[in-house]
């Protein structure tokens, strides 16, 4: 049977942000809404107009 390692391992996560004494690290977004965030911004849905253009192809003969 194998011997445990009995050497102290540091259990802190390296990538942890460092902040001054008595401040906390923010880890999340803070929103004005739950649940996820638009990836298009602050964008009001339906759109006026649709800024895209269908790309067409061109057959070389």
């Amino acid at each position: 049977m194998a011997k445990a390692d009995n050497g102290k391992q540091e259990r802190i996560d390296p990538t942890w942000p460092k902040v001054p004494e008595g401040e906390h690290p923010v880890s999340e977004l803070a929103a004005d809404r739950q649940g996820a965030l638009s990836p298009f911004g602050d964008v009001t849905f339906p759109l006026e107009s649709v800024p895209y253009v269908h790309p067409e192809t061109e057959i070389n003969r």
